[in-house]
């Protein structure tokens, strides 16, 4: 019977204690945890050319650095765009060399024998006129006689004229005016070219950033609209946690605090330092210990990023944070 009582008293001992330590537990203040969760930066690429995806060259999960080759965009219609402008450029070409170089050679010769021969022409005419008008004066022949004479001579006079003109005009050139014109018909042309050069050079599209596909969003063989976004490359080394806080809780964070950020997925702490705080567009609802004191708070939304490179980090995964 002692041994009995001794042991309930023990008994009894321990329970109170236990319910005793369960009390404090219950009632020791708790550090509150703000969860959050980790994210990065994502480019999503895509092509200015539409067109149907002729190529992929990576799947979800690869490793791609800055520069390599992603995915190509087969365009037809855009490759006989750049064949017309092509043949824009070299008309314009060809003729702005013909207005520099000015007009053949066989061309200028035959102005020079059409001057000469009218030359000739006006020669021969004025020494007829001067012995019709002899004749005239010495009253062998009619008025009639003298002045046909002299209209041919002063007809053969301006014809040779007219073709000295033509032979120095051949000789000259293009004038200044039309060199100018067609060196900016051909830079136009030229321009045009390099536009759907540039175009086209879009349809092979290369990794901005070093980086992990994310996403393949079309495949080959399927169509893609201008702009629309082929395939995601997520950036790990530009990575952060983000944590929504309430007003009341805003107090204790500043830019540029770090703080120790605790990542479940990896079991363990990390220093981050706070980036970015601001205010979101929804409400959390904080109710105050008074009744009738029930007001709502903003709430901000507030990025940290990791003061060193953290191993395995991934996105989506949950970050604790202590208060």
């Amino acid at each position: 019977m002692q041994a009995n009582r001794i042991i309930g008293v023990v008994a009894i001992i321990g329970l109170v204690g236990a319910l005793a330590y369960g009390l404090k537990l219950a009632y020791t203040p708790q550090d509150e945890r703000i969860q959050g969760q980790v994210e990065a930066r994502e480019y999503n690429i895509s092509s200015k050319v539409p067109g149907r995806v002729e190529q992929v060259l990576v799947r979800r999960g690869d490793k791609v650095e800055a520069g390599d080759l992603l995915f190509a965009i087969d365009s037809p219609e855009l490759s006989a765009k750049l064949m017309q402008a092509e043949g824009g450029r070299d008309a314009a070409q060809a003729m702005q060399l013909e207005a520099d170089t000015g007009a053949r050679k066989q061309q200028v010769m035959a102005s020079k024998e059409q001057w000469l021969k009218a030359k000739a022409a006006a020669t021969l005419a004025k020494t007829t006129y001067d012995r019709v008008e002899v004749l005239f004066v010495e009253g062998v022949l009619a008025r009639q006689k003298r002045d046909e004479a002299f209209t041919q001579w002063q007809a053969s006079k301006y014809t040779e004229q007219a073709a000295l003109a033509m032979y120095e005009m051949a000789s000259e050139g293009a004038r200044e005016e039309t060199k100018a014109a067609a060196a900016g018909n051909a830079r136009m042309a030229e321009g045009a070219v390099n536009e759907v050069s540039a175009i086209l050079a879009d349809s092979q599209m290369r990794a901005p950033k070093s980086g992990e596909i994310s996403e393949v969003l079309l495949q080959p063989g399927e169509l893609a609209p201008s702009g629309f976004p082929v395939v995601s490359v997520i950036d790990m080394d530009d990575s952060w946690a983000v944590f929504q806080v309430r007003e009341d809780q805003l107090k204790d964070f500043k830019m540029g605090q770090k703080h120790l950020i605790f990542i479940p997925a990896l079991g363990g702490e990390y220093e981050f330092s706070i980036t970015h705080i601001s205010v979101m567009g929804e409400f959390a609802t904080w109710r105050a210990t008074e009744s009738g004191h029930d007001f709502d708070m903003r709430t901000f939304e507030m990025e940290l990023r990791p003061v060193k490179t953290i191993p395995d980090l991934r996105v989506g995964m949950t970050a604790l944070m202590a208060q």
